[in-house]
């Protein structure tokens, strides 16, 4: 006798706790004439909705009354998705999310057999109901929409499914990999977890028809939905973890990821392109010639500084991240052959002033780099020795004339010429130093009249710039412009190839 008194004492107690949902709930999708009708019957559902429906209690199992983990089923319909917001790491989606569970305790089809529609209610219906506390882990901020009324749906079915859908706006964090922008593909995930109910008490469950949702018309600017895809997971959570309050245990997760690729061709139009006529803009001081200073600084100059203008435009949008991305050596490669032509203008400008002719052994890319790079040897004989100069006084019928042995330093100076028209110059042969007699130390010089000769000029100055070893003389200004032509080759080419890396790196590594 004193239990069930007892008992009755708790159960009048949890009436005056509870809340009375049917009456709070709007009862106005009964029809008007079978209001007074249903009077009495209202009544009776009143009394047996009110048994223990208290707001913070957990449902417990109708027939025992024991605490059994509640399963709730989620469903997402996304309105809309905005573009990630790289420089912050975010973006921000506009939701309907809908949380359904049983609730035995408001089962009301046993005493309202011919009631089959649920009762609905907004924001008021669903204060006085228990409802799982589920939240955004991944939020930087959340609100309800709504204008006067906040956007909530509360549905109450007979057999006791509460239905609890609510509109709401979040900005969330995505932590994004930007290594291969602007070609990245991203995956961002809105993430739902338990607050204060661990897998003892509440188990999250996405519906298995259609969990997730996008609106037809949703469209992005700037990416593009490869997949979307679900998850359920179990999140470990200890005293160190304030990530649920200071509660230690397992709390149910889902989550679902949007997998994003960015489109091209924003970036093609407005810094790709550009960026590569920039660069070849760079190569027209190659046909420019090496003196010409002005022009071919000014050229340079200008290139360079447009091409870090629109670099910069295009990292304004991006973090401050310490690894290299792909825009990042593209700017690096284009930067070197801007560059490279700026050096290459110093390079052949200081060749052309030059005021002494370069001596080579052979007329190849070789020995031309190889002496503008280096001073000019001694050169040497076939013997190894040194070979001696000898001067002359004149150039007259004389067949030979006389030199000191010792005037190895000496130079040849021819005084007159002769003047006829079309006249060739004089040939002169000398012998060689030590093979002279050492009769008086005199030294053999034959000098040759050419004026009958049908030789053609050009070949007396070829041959006359050729020596016996095979060395050649080059003007400072055609070796400058020997460069110009070369590079007018080279740097496109190189441009080329490096187009062929980078662009291989970028859609298959």
């Amino acid at each position: 006798m004193r239990h069930r008194k007892n008992k009755a004492n708790n159960q009048d107690g949890m009436k005056r706790q509870s809340c009375k949902v049917f009456c709070t709930s709007r009862l106005h999708h009964l029809h008007p004439s079978s209001l007074m009708k249903n009077f009495g019957r209202r009544n009776r559902l009143t009394r047996i909705a009110t048994v223990s429906v208290r707001t913070m209690a957990q449902p417990v199992d109708a027939e025992n009354g024991t605490k059994l983990p509640v399963q709730v089923y989620a469903r997402a319909y996304i309105y809309f998705l905005q573009n990630l917001e790289a420089h912050d790491l975010q973006f921000k989606i506009h939701a309907l999310l809908q949380l359904r569970y049983v609730d035995s305790r408001l089962v009301f089809k046993k005493v309202a057999p011919n009631r089959t529609e649920p009762i609905m209610g907004e924001q008021s219906l669903r204060d006085v109901l228990w409802v799982p506390h589920v939240f955004l882990a991944n939020e930087r901020s959340s609100d309800i929409l709504g204008t006067a009324e906040k956007d909530i749906l509360t549905s109450v079915s007979p057999d006791g499914t509460v239905i609890i859908s609510t509109r709401i706006s979040a900005t969330l964090y995505c932590w994004m990999n930007l290594q291969k922008f602007p070609f990245d593909e991203q995956h961002c995930s809105t993430v739902l977890e338990s607050w204060m109910y661990n897998e003892a008490d509440l188990n999250l469950q996405w519906e298995k028809k259609s969990p997730v949702t996008l609106a037809p018309e949703l469209h992005l600017t700037e990416y593009v939905l490869l997949d979307m895809f679900t998850n359920e997971t179990m999140i470990n959570a200890d005293l160190s973890d304030l990530r649920h309050g200071a509660f230690a245990g397992n709390y149910s997760s889902l989550s679902f990821t949007v997998h994003l690729a960015r489109e091209m061709g924003f970036y093609l139009m407005d810094y790709f392109i550009p960026s590569i006529m920039l660069v070849a803009i760079s190569w027209v001081t190659f046909w420019l010639q090496a003196d010409q200073s002005a022009p071919r600084i000014t050229l340079g100059t200008s290139t360079m500084l447009t091409f870090i203008t629109l670099a910069s435009a295009q990292g304004k949008t991006l973090p401050k991240v310490s690894y290299i991305k792909a825009s990042e050596i593209w700017f690096l490669g284009c930067t070197g052959f801007i560059f490279g032509s700026l050096v290459e203008f110093a390079f052949v400008n200081t060749i052309w002033r030059r005021q002494k002719n370069v001596e080579l052994k052979k007329k190849n890319s070789k020995y031309i780099l190889k002496s503008t790079f280096t001073p000019v040897p001694s050169r040497k004989n076939a013997n190894g020795n040194l070979q001696k100069s000898h001067s002359c006084t004149s150039l007259d019928a004389q067949s030979t004339i006389t030199a000191s042995n010792n005037s190895y330093n000496n130079y040849l100076t021819v005084h007159s010429f002769p003047s006829k028209t079309n006249s060739l110059l004089p040939i002169i042969t000398t012998s060689h130093a030590d093979s002279v007699d050492n009769r008086n130390g005199n030294v053999s010089i034959k000098i040759e009249d050419t004026s009958g000769s049908t030789t053609d000029l050009s070949k007396i100055n070829e041959q006359s710039n050729i020596n016996g070893n095979g060395w050649t003389t080059m003007t400072p200004q055609e070796i400058a412009i020997w460069i110009d032509k070369r590079s007018r080759f080279v740097f496109p080419v190189c441009f080329f190839v490096f187009n062929i890396f980078y662009w291989s790196f970028v859609y298959y590594l």
